[in-house]
């Protein structure tokens, strides 16, 4: 019994180490461990701070090449379609901008998007509004964890209950394209040959200039009918700039700032301005689409629509001067947004045109679509042109269509 109770008493007794080495590797073991646990309690604390900070309403100055994405506006519990804000969010999380919650119910961090471009489309001047915890060195840490196709440029502080959809006057957006568009249905051209004219150049803008001021364009979107008081929108300029050589071929980039845009409105612009320099439609179609009546107007591809930049000019002049808070401007920043586009947005354009030849092959559909048709009419031809619309990117939208 005695043996046993010695037996047991030694087997309680802590294990003696067998050799200096072993003792060596304990220390070291235990430094390890230490180093460790230093290192998880300084992340820990950084995290303590950064939620010990306020909570300030800012807005991000944002670019990105939307090319694979699914449009700009979050579908929150939907990942099959990939967004810029799933991207962007996941960001704010990471860098420690955000808790993870106001991730997953972006009314908490009083979300918004100024403009919500759509499938494909990129923009160089996308603003979003939204409540973080102003971190040190928060754009480095935000951009640290987003890919290189999307960057914040440019960061503000804004009044509290500032909305960047809301307060924003007006929106300017590009469409760079292939200046074969505009060649005359009637001609055999050689897309790489191509090039431009002086009175083809000018016939397009005296064209583009007659949607300006305020019209009815229920036939320009999807979504409103011809007394829908909302159809009617305000269009400030449009234009087409001089005509420049990429990869051999020719570009053109047309420009349009407006207070608002539908869904699919600046692209079925363009498309009927093309139909008209090609000689599909007559000239007399672009009032006719003002009126009650059903026109059929041509989407123009997705590809090549960029938000340019977006407009606070009400804002400005109430709280830019006000001492507290700066003009939503972005003079410093043109640098990097001309940067990112040359680097990232107008490769992506030229090489996808290039090897999918979405220009040529909606050319190719004009010749579907009657230009005379009536509403009964367009119902059997829409069935078509659908086929071909489905492969396409859709344009930036804002307004009434977020």
């Amino acid at each position: 019994m005695m043996a046993e109770d010695l037996r047991a008493a030694v087997a309680g007794q802590p294990k003696r180490l067998n050799s200096s080495s072993e003792v060596v590797e304990r220390v070291e073991e235990n430094g390890h461990q230490n180093k460790r646990l230093k290192r998880d309690a300084d992340e820990e604390d950084g995290e303590d701070q950064n939620k010990r900070l306020p909570k300030r309403k800012i807005v991000l100055l944002m670019a990105y090449s939307g090319k694979g994405y699914h449009g700009m506006q979050r579908n929150v519990g939907s990942s099959q379609f990939k967004t810029i804000e799933d991207d962007l969010v996941s960001a704010l999380v990471q860098s420690g901008c955000i808790p993870e919650n106001h991730g997953e119910d972006m009314k908490k961090m009083s979300f918004q998007r100024c403009a919500r471009t759509d499938k494909g489309v990129s923009a160089a001047g996308q603003i979003v509004s939204l409540k973080v915890r102003l971190i040190d060195d928060i754009l480095e840490k935000i951009n640290n964890h987003l890919p290189s196709h999307i960057r914040i440029l440019g960061l503000k502080r804004v009044t509290g209950g500032f909305n960047s959809k809301n307060k924003c006057d007006a929106r300017t957006y590009s469409y760079m394209l292939p200046t074969f568009a505009f060649a005359h249905k009637d001609h055999d051209v050689q897309e790489e040959v191509y090039r431009l004219d002086k009175e083809t150049l000018e016939r397009v803008n005296k064209l583009l200039a007659c949607y300006k001021g305020t019209h009815n364009f229920h036939n320009f979107t999807s979504q409103k009918g011809p007394r829908d008081p909302s159809a009617k929108r305000y269009i400030m300029e449009m234009y087409c700039g001089e005509p420049f050589v990429r990869e051999n071929i020719e570009f053109a980039v047309i420009k349009v700032k407006g207070q608002s845009f539908m869904m699919h409105q600046i692209r079925k612009m363009i498309g009927l301005v093309i139909a008209i320099v090609k000689g599909y439609a007559a000239e007399s179609i672009i009032k006719c689409s003002w009126g009650e009546e059903k026109v059929d107007v041509p989407k123009a591809p997705g590809l090549g629509l960029v938000l340019e930049r977006v407009h606070f000019e009400k804002y400005n002049r109430r709280f830019g001067n006000d001492g507290l808070h700066e003009p939503l401007e972005w003079t410093e920043e043109e640098e990097k947004i001309a940067v990112f586009k040359e680097q990232y947005i107008y490769p992506t354009i030229i090489n996808t045109e290039r090897e999918e030849k979405s220009m040529a092959n909606w050319l190719n559909t004009l010749s579907i679509h009657d230009f005379n048709s009536s509403a009964v009419e367009m119902q059997a031809n829409n069935k078509t042109s659908k086929n071909s619309s489905n492969l396409e990117g859709s344009d930036g939208s804002d307004g009434d269509s977020d």
